[in-house]
């Protein structure tokens, strides 16, 4: 009997993930990059001169341990133990977060903060029932003022809308379990304030690990591990086609080169890490009209990533700062130095990433790399945290399709889409943050070609891939790899469908 076959579009975290587990079970695979230099999607490591960056900012933490033991058994002696840290930038302040009322209080003032904590009072007596949108949820939790103080401007500006467009599945997904409720808590008692129904809120997390050299340093060993035991990478391959044959129930992908040659593979089975907008435009026999429709309208946020090297004047240590001020474009800065010493060449030079949210093909996107260098020069300025006459260099990093957006009807596009792959296109996988549209960490994005995985081994859907990361206690809550996949039922990991199948990795029991 022929061996199962599998095709993997996108090297990313899911991707490799997928790539380099079916490979470990002798499952003959092939992963297509569109990139030709890099693999590991938006957790790469792009560099420039010896600098390296981290392209939106990667803590290596999990709940889950078949997570944290694959990055050990991936990176066994380069795994950094790092101090988190991070700040909000907002009217001319630098606060504390996760929020510490002590200090939001002397900085914002006692009037101010007084209306916050009755604005905050106010949400907890009379809040609205059922919320729909970002704004409304964060309003419950925090208060309508500190909502508008701490919530509002970042938000707009990562998203490019109304905070009243975007569906409170982003703010449910994101910081569940954070409220000033939990965060007064935290500042009188430590321990306990850390709790949320039990488990430890992700967002008030003290520390992680961290590649020595950037995220890409995970993705590039498991390419080179997932190629050492049989596997095959195709770099500068963009999928066009994806054909289904039901007679033989097999697919064809079909790709091209940089040069616009065209190449395809034949597989039992594809999994998906594309963005399920390209993913449906190619898939044969073509989908129908409402199917095309709802991946056409799904939206996806772009940003571009500004890296100034200037000399070291220790200036701030965080990872990244929030910038709240909407006076100035830039919507977080990072600090690679502090991610890891080894990102930046030169201990005397230091080097701060400006992250910009756009839309591709807009103003910001299309500006030269000159004039995004010079804004970002001066914005940095006008924040206070470097003197232009310091930095010595910069350059530009863009990334296509960061955020899959959750406006107020993604989530019945994403339901139609699924229900037309349901229906005709069988053995056809959809995992990671594009290839599901949902904004997961790079851990969930795991999980779901971890669990992929184990239903084309098993040849039947022992887990719903979708239902990981739907409970958003997982994301929130939990220490590194407390317990095993299993224990935490649907909150990280769905439960199998009955009956069970043997010959499984026992911790996926």
């Amino acid at each position: 009997m022929a061996k199962t076959t599998v095709a993997v579009i996108g090297a990313g975290p899911a991707g490799l993930t997928a790539g380099y587990l079916l490979s470990k079970k002798q499952v003959p695979v092939t992963v297509i990059e569109a990139d030709p230099e890099y693999v590991g999607g938006i957790a790469r490591t792009a560099s420039y001169k010896g600098f390296h960056f981290d392209i939106g900012g990667h803590r290596f933490f999990s709940k889950s341990k078949e997570v944290e033991d694959l990055w050990q058994e991936l990176l066994p002696n380069d795994l950094l133990q790092r101090p988190r840290s991070s700040r909000i930038y907002y009217n001319g302040k630098f606060f504390a977060y996760p929020l510490k009322p002590f200090d939001a209080l002397r900085k914002l003032g006692v009037f101010n903060s007084a209306l916050c904590v009755l604005s905050w009072m106010k949400a907890k007596a009379f809040p609205v029932r059922n919320p729909e949108n970002f704004q409304d949820w964060v309003s419950n939790q925090f208060g309508k003022r500190l909502f508008s103080i701490f919530f509002k401007s970042y938000t707009e500006k990562v998203w490019g809308m109304d905070c009243r467009e975007i569906s409170a599945d982003w703010a449910a997904q994101r910081i569940k379990g954070l409220s000033l409720g939990s965060a007064i808590k935290n500042a009188f008692f430590p321990n306990a304030g850390k709790q949320h129904n039990g488990e430890v809120i992700k967002t008030l997390i003290n520390s992680f690990r961290y590649p020595r050299r950037g995220p890409g340093m995970m993705w590039d060993a498991a390419a080179e591990r997932m190629q050492q035991l049989g596997g095959k990478l195709v770099r500068g391959r963009r999928v066009t086609q994806c054909v289904f044959d039901a007679s033989r129930t097999c697919w064809q992908v079909v790709f091209r080169d940089e040069n616009n040659n065209e190449e395809s593979i034949f597989a039992d089975h594809v999994i998906s890490s594309a963005p399920i907008s390209e993913l449906m435009r190619g898939l044969r026999p073509e989908p129908s009209e409402k199917a095309l429709t709802s991946a056409r309208s799904l939206k996806y946020r772009d940003f571009l990533t500004v890296a100034l090297m200037l000399k070291d004047q220790y200036r701030f240590e965080d990872n990244w700062i929030y910038i709240h001020d909407p006076a100035v474009k830039v919507g977080r800065v990072q600090n690679y130095k502090s991610w890891s010493p080894e990102m930046v060449p030169d201990p005397a030079m230091t080097c701060y990433g400006l992250e910009y949210f756009c839309f591709e093909g807009d103003g910001l996107w299309d500006s030269s790399d000159e004039s995004l260098i010079q804004l970002a020069k001066d914005e940095l300025a006008k924040i206070g945290l470097a003197d232009p006459r310091e930095i010595k260099d910069g350059c530009v990093v863009r990334q296509k399709k960061a955020y899959p957006v959750y406006d107020d009807a993604y989530a019945a596009h994403v339901e139609v889409i699924r229900e037309e792959l349901r229906s005709h296109f069988p053995n056809l996988h959809l995992v990671g943050r594009n290839g599901m549209h949902k904004y997961n960490n790079q851990d969930h994005a795991m999980m779901t070609a971890m669990l992929c995985v184990e239903n084309i081994l098993a040849d039947r859907q022992l887990y719903d891939l979708w239902a990981v990361n739907q409970d958003a206690e997982y994301h929130e809550a939990g220490a590194a790899g407390e317990k095993s996949a299993g224990e935490f039922g649907s909150r990280l990991v769905p439960r199998r469908h009955r009956p069970a199948v043997r010959n499984l990795t026992p911790s996926m029991e």
